[in-house]
């Protein structure tokens, strides 16, 4: 089957792994979200994922901290999470590996390039956790980074929203549903898709963001086979 990406990199929100339950991780919305990488992985493409922490920690939460202890609580956070996408798509006949970048070698491996790539070229999803390893950024950056170091095609964006839009649709019905959008447009609108550094970071590099539901995991596989899902950011 022809795809339209062949290496692409997934960043999911710790709160896409929460389901419903907003905290924690729901097993069923895990497994439905595992059975559609394992689907694309199936279809011949090189799946990289970022995933986030918010499902256990924030940034926010820890306002009486210093922020730099409160972000290493968040990497570690997002180590959960993806330990727990590494042993779903085991569980479902789909290799993967967990690297970090801080390292925690008796839990997973710790980051480098070139070992992804060969992880990547053997069909083994690649789950990248603790961002980019430093505090004061975000898993938006770490997606981003990851992305370009390994020449993914594409980022795909999952939120709990269906795209891009003019405004927050919850707050303003009149907000405006993007198809298309370019990145300097979502910087001078200040359009909440990703932080600033990383949407000057894809900008720069010049990575497509695929931003769609993850509502509906099967939008993964739609936009694998070229279908028209979300906004496009360019």
């Amino acid at each position: 089957m022809e795809v339209a990406y062949k290496r692409v990199l997934l960043k999911l929100s710790g709160e896409a792994l929460a389901g419903t339950q907003k905290n924690g991780i729901d097993v069923e919305t895990l497994g439905r979200i595992c059975d559609k990488v394992k689907e694309i992985v199936e279809m011949g493409v090189e799946v990289a994922i970022v995933v986030g922490g918010g499902n256990f920690w924030r940034g926010r939460y820890g306002h009486q901290m210093e922020k730099t202890t409160s972000d290493y609580m968040g990497m570690l956070a997002t180590t959960i999470n993806g330990l727990a996408l590494q042993d779903a798509l085991k569980s479902k006949g789909t290799n993967a590996i967990v690297q970090t970048t801080i390292d925690m070698i008796k839990i997973a491996e710790p980051y480098t390039k070139r070992n992804a790539m060969k992880h990547l070229e053997n069909g083994e999803v690649v789950i990248f956790t603790c961002g980019i390893g430093s505090p004061f950024f975000t898993t938006d950056t770490g997606a981003a980074l990851k992305a370009a170091e390994i020449d993914a095609e594409a980022i795909l964006l999952a939120k709990t929203c269906d795209g891009v839009y003019s405004a927050d649709p919850k707050l303003d019905p009149n907000a405006i549903k993007y198809d298309e959008i370019t990145y300097l447009d979502v910087l001078n609108q200040q359009l909440k898709v990703m932080d600033s550094t990383a949407t000057s970071l894809c900008m720069d590099n010049n990575i497509p963001l695929v931003v769609f539901g993850i509502d509906d995991p099967e939008n993964i596989v739609r936009i694998i086979r070229g279908e028209k899902i979300g906004t496009l950011v360019k």
